[in-house]
This record gives C-alpha cells, sequence and structure tokens, in this order.
C-alpha cells in the first residue's frame, strides 16, 4: 500500500549533509553541513524523494499538495535523524550506588575488580527474563527517540557466557523488529575476563573464538564484534586474535580502544582494519594517525569520561590530523547512564573543543559510517531513509548554545512522524509498521 507523501515545509535551517554517504567526513569537510535556508523535504513511500528551497519545491509539487502531510518547519532547525553508534542497551538494573563509590575516590578498575562494575551487571541480566530486558530496553529506545536518535547500535557482553550474550542479542533483535528505531546489534562477549577464567583469561578467549563467535555468524545474530581492549582485560594479542576470529566469520570488527591507559588500541585498529575504534581518552598520537590513514572511525563518548570525572578524549586534535570522528552516549548503567545524544553533541563542544558544525557531522553521518549505514542514512538525501529530526531552535549553533535542554520537537523515521511536540505519537513510535 502506497503512504501518503509527506511535505516538511520552511525549516529556518535545513541541514543536509549532502554528498557525504561515500565515506565518513575528515577535518574541514567536518564542518560542511550543507545548509539550506528556508529549506523543504519531500517524502514518498518512507524514502527522501526531494530536498531544496522551499519555494522550488512548492513550485515543483504544487499540483499534489492535496495528497501530501503537511509539516510546518517554520523557524525550527532540521536534521538527519541522529545516529547512535556506541550502547550497551540491553542490560538489566542500574548500578548508582557505584557512582556515590566514585564521588568517594573509588576508580572504574577497583570498582570493577572488586565484583561491581560489568561484573554487577552481568549477574543482573543473566537473572533477568527475556521479556524483562526486552520491556526496560524498550523503554530506553522510546528516551532515544524523544531525544531526536533514530539508530542506535546495541552490542551484548552482560553475559560473557553463551547463554547470556544469546538473550542480550535476541533481545536486541526484537527489538529491532517492534521499535520504531533500528537496532543494530554487536557482539561484544569480549567485554571482560569472568572472574571463573581470571587465572587463565587465554582458555576465554579460546572459549570466544572456537565456539561463542561461530555461533553468533551462524545465528546471523549481529553484525559487528567488538573487544575490550585495556590493561587488566584483553590484551592487544588477544584483542587482535578475537577480531580476526569474528571478521573470518563475516562479523566486522569494532574496539573499545585506550579508555583508562595507553594500550595500543588505536594502532590495533588501524592494523586490523576496523570500521572505529571508540573510547581513544588515552589514544597516543602515533595511533590516532594510523586511524587517519586507514579511515577508521574515532567514536568517542565524553559523557563517559564526564561521569567518571575523567579528562576527555581529545577530539580536537583527532580531527586536525584527520581521524573522522563520530560521537555516542554509550549508554550503559555503570559508565554512562544516558540516553541523550544532544547533551553527549554538547560536551563534544564544552569538553573536546569541537566545533557546533563538527558536533552535528560526528552525531549523523559519521556516526552512520561507524556502523555500516552511510549510503542508507544520516545525511538529507535522495533515495535515502526519511529519518529526519526538527529541533525547536532556529539554527544550528544554538543547539549547542543552550547547552543540556532536550530542544527536539518532531522526529520522522521511515517516513512517519513518531514524536510530534516533544511526544510520543504511541500508535506509531512504539512499532516498525
Amino acid at each position: 500500500m502506497m503512504s501518503k507523501p509527506i511535505f516538511i515545509r520552511n525549516a529556518s535551517q535545513l541541514v543536509t549533509l549532502q554528498g557525504s554517504s561515500h565515506a565518513p567526513l575528515v577535518k574541514e569537510a567536518m564542518s560542511e553541513l550543507g545548509i539550506i535556508e528556508n529549506g523543504s523535504v519531500w517524502v514518498e513511500n518512507g524514502v527522501i524523494f526531494d530536498v531544496g528551497k522551499d519555494d522550488e519545491l512548492f513550485e515543483k509539487y504544487k499540483d499534489r499538495l492535496d495528497e501530501a502531510e503537511m509539516v510546518d518547519a517554520s523557524g525550527r532547525l532540521v536534521t538527519p535523524g541522529l545516529v547512535d553508534p556506541h550502547t550497551h542497551l540491553v542490560f538489566a538494573g542500574s548500578r548508582e550506588n557505584e557512582f556515590n563509590m566514585r564521588l568517594q575516590g573509588a576508580t572504574y578498575m577497583e570498582i570493577m575488580n572488586s565484583g561491581g562494575g560489568i561484573h554487577a551487571t552481568t549477574r543482573r541480566t543473566k537473572g533477568a527474563s527475556h521479556e524483562a530486558l526486552f520491556q526496560e530496553s524498550f523503554e530506553r529506545l522510546n528516551q532515544f527517540l524523544l531525544h531526536g536518535v533514530t539508530t542506535v547500535e546495541a552490542k551484548s557482553g552482560y553475559g560473557m557466557e553463551w547463554e547470556t550474550e544469546l538473550k542480550q542479542l535476541e533481545v536486541a533483535n526484537l527489538l529491532n523488529e517492534k521499535h520504531a528505531i533500528d537496532v543494530v546489534p554487536t557482539f561484544m562477549g569480549a567485554h571482560a575476563v569472568p572472574k571463573e577464567y581470571k587465572e587463565n583469561p587465554d582458555e576465554f578467549v579460546e572459549l570466544l573464538i572456537t565456539e561463542m563467535i561461530p555461533k553468533v555468524a551462524k545465528l546471523g545474530l549481529a553484525e559487528f564484534n567488538d573487544v575490550f581492549c585495556e590493561h587488566g582485560v584483553f590484551t592487544p594479542e588477544q584483542s587482535k586474535r578475537i577480531l580476526e576470529a569474528g571478521r573470518n566469520h563475516g562479523l566486522m570488527p569494532k574496539i573499545h580502544a585506550d579508555e583508562i591507559e595507553p594500550y595500543e588500541g588505536a594502532e590495533l585498529a588501524a592494523e586490523i582494519g576496523a570500521i572505529s575504534a571508540d573510547h581513544l581518552l588515552r589514544a597516543s598520537e602515533k595511533g590516532m594517525k594510523a586511524m587517519a590513514e586507514k579511515g577508521v572511525v574515532g567514536v568517542l563518548l565524553p559523557g563517559t569520561a564526564y561521569f567518571l570525572m575523567a579528562e576527555s578524549a581529545n577530539g580536537r586534535k583527532m580531527i586536525d590530523l584527520g581521524v573522522p570522528i563520530a560521537l555516542s552516549t554509550d549508554c550503559n548503567p555503570g559508565s554512562s547512564p544516558t540516553v541523550s545524544l544532544p547533551f553527549i553533541m554538547n560536551l563534544g563542544c564544552l569538553k573536546m573543543g569541537m566545533t557546533p558544525a563538527e558536533v552535528i557531522t560526528a552525531a549523523t553521518i559519521n556516526a552512520a559510517h561507524a556502523i555500516n549505514r552511510g549510503q542508507e542514512i544520516g545525511s538529507l538525501e535522495v533515495g535515502k531513509k526519511a529519518d529526519i529530526t526538527m529541533f525547536s531552535v532556529d539554527n544550528y549553533m544554538k543547539l549547542q548554545y543552550s547547552y543540556g535542554v532536550n530542544h527536539t520537537h518532531t522526529v520522522m523515521k521511515d517516513g512517519r512522524v513518531v514524536v510530534r511536540g516533544g511526544q510520543l505519537i504511541e500508535e506509531l513510535s512504539l512499532s516498525k509498521n
């Protein structure tokens, strides 16, 4: 059945990012937003059909106006739907007690090594039913949608044994089927070394390589394979083996790199041809340059550094060196319990030296490339999915200037308006069809 055309009209600024589908933007190109003042978009059957000045599109489609649904964007900023390329969406419970411990001086690794951290969430997630995990994660997706996000990546990793990893990935795939937001699954069995393997981590690495990764690939449960390459977790050598095993089974490599101390994670990402290297708070200049040379997207997570009271990654330096930068919430219960990608964009400016234009690029087209979706989403171009977010500000700089505020007014997903006036349209927002 053909859907009714939608005509988004008179945007104060229409951020198109046209011409960016083939590769992530770098250096000065990250500031080239392709803005159309008083811009409009014509949508048909869930796809962007035309983009341009309002008067030009009005004249072009004047004989079809009666059949179209009109969406008034007057005085508002319209951008591609926001893309979050690094989340731990599917988990049970919360860890507010650890927040209090950190305020009293405990470090992230001290908490994890004492049985908290990832291990605490693992216990809760293991004990949760499929239904409970689905419902809790579904509600998080609703909140992402209300903040203008139309696609998220979702990692497993709160099991580190087959049954719970399988449960997380099954829930992520079901969420993708049932929720309006697109959910892109990543296998992260290598999130930490389980306690029972603490004295022999190579045995767990072998289990990942010979049993878990082949099963994930055979069942088609994930697109990516991720590993936490960090001192006290997985060494660069172990990480390389895990990522190569995933690639041999058709899973694209991602890597948690250089988060807590320099550990050659960025270098490994470039060497192995990872689609992205994430965190990078302590990445070396050598690693940054290697990533730039190989086109590895640096997914930066300033909310995590903010919540852990740590210094943020050097986004300014990475951009200047030519690393394509994306931004993400790192939504998780321990180090970044937020769904607000707009706030993360604010932090990109305030804590990492990025410009208002660069953070929009980082949360749209570059984020799309970080999850292999640059040809489908992330820019407002003919033929792409009609994933569109409208903000209650009249220019893109004001979106960052007025920080910590959710300015999301309207969200369109696959050509359907699913948020209007900052409120979910429940019969649409909470389903794919």
